[in-house]
């Protein structure tokens, strides 16, 4: 049963002040009642929509019921876990993987060695795997959309000095994004 509320007040659905409509409780105006009676009519449909553009429907994905950032938006604060390791040539390393919800989302690795000359470049190419798979941790658990823009970024973070492999990489993978092309063309 619907019924019209004459005051304008805040729509339950999107927030947006008009004129509203009473149902079932919540008050809604037309684009979002609209909205509703789809949803209810046609469930699977718009869960198999939700599904192909990789939005949770339901918009949480835990037990305490907090929403998750959408397309890769990520809280100021994250919970982390450290990892104290050392590699072959027994240099400690140390590793954090930021969660969201349990999920690994971001990965860091660093040295207390990171100003020795002779660890530089395998730093520089450290903190590019880092950035990429932090990139495409934020793809598997957020579902933020990987473009060939965001990968160049990344990997330009990651320079530590002109010429070393994340810059060379940089340089080759610029050529082939059409932004940066766009971009260069009209400087």
């Amino acid at each position: 049963m619907t019924t019209q509320v004459e005051n304008n007040d805040q729509c339950d659905g999107c927030g947006k002040s008009t004129v509203l409509k009473k149902t079932r409780g919540n008050e809604f105006c037309e684009d979002c009642l609209k909205l509703a009676a789809t949803i209810q009519a046609q469930p699977r449909t718009v869960q198999r929509i939700c599904t192909l553009i990789k939005l949770d429907i339901e918009g949480t994905n835990n037990e305490s019921g907090q929403t998750k950032p959408l397309q890769g938006d990520l809280p100021e604060v994250l919970d982390a876990v450290r990892f104290r390791t050392r590699d072959r040539e027994l240099n400690t390393w140390y590793v954090s993987v930021s969660e969201l919800d349990g999920d690994p989302v971001e990965i860091f690795a660093s040295t207390a060695f990171d100003r020795d000359d002779h660890l530089q470049s395998r730093i520089s190419n450290l903190t590019t795997i880092t950035r990429l798979i932090s990139l495409i941790l934020r793809n598997v658990f957020l579902g933020e959309v990987l473009t060939l823009e965001k990968t160049i970024k990344q990997i330009h973070r990651s320079s530590r000095q002109k010429n070393d492999l994340p810059d060379m990489l940089t340089s080759v993978l610029r050529s082939y994004s059409k932004t940066e092309a766009n971009e260069s063309r009209h400087h």
